[in-house]
């Protein structure tokens, strides 16, 4: 198995990213369309009509502000993705771990192309705010 970890940081406070990360209308703008909501064993769908993609997830930890996991499954993957948030003065640091892929495959790269291109929309959705 191989994990994908990822780490960002924000000129934003913890709550603002924690909200970007947890409420349905704001990871419709920088993730896909959705029904998520913070409650462990929420089970909710990402969709992107565009290309044909729904990913079914399930809410596994809420420990707000600092930490949030979900299960990924679509297409070929079956995974977790795992949120982890720390705040040291004025900047949020976020730590993304999606784990569980089989390989470092076409999956892997898929994801970590993704997650690359939606993290600088969430830069733009947490500065317009």
């Amino acid at each position: 198995m191989t994990d994908l970890s990822l780490d960002f940081q924000f000129k934003s406070p913890i709550d603002k990213v924690w909200d970007a990360l947890t409420h349905s209308d704001t990871l419709a703008q920088w993730v896909m369309e959705n029904n998520f909501r913070p409650i462990v064993g929420y089970k909710c769908q990402f969709r992107n009509e565009a290309i044909g993609l729904i990913v079914d997830s399930e809410v596994l930890i809420v420990n707000k502000p600092h930490k949030l996991s979900y299960t990924w499954v679509g297409g070929p993957i079956d995974t977790i993705v795992t949120w982890t948030l720390k705040q040291e003065g004025e900047t949020t640091h976020l730590h993304l771990e999606h784990s569980g892929f089989e390989a470092k495959n076409q999956a892997f790269n898929g994801a970590k192309y993704g997650w690359a291109m939606m993290i600088d929309e969430l830069k733009n959705v947490l500065e317009e705010e």
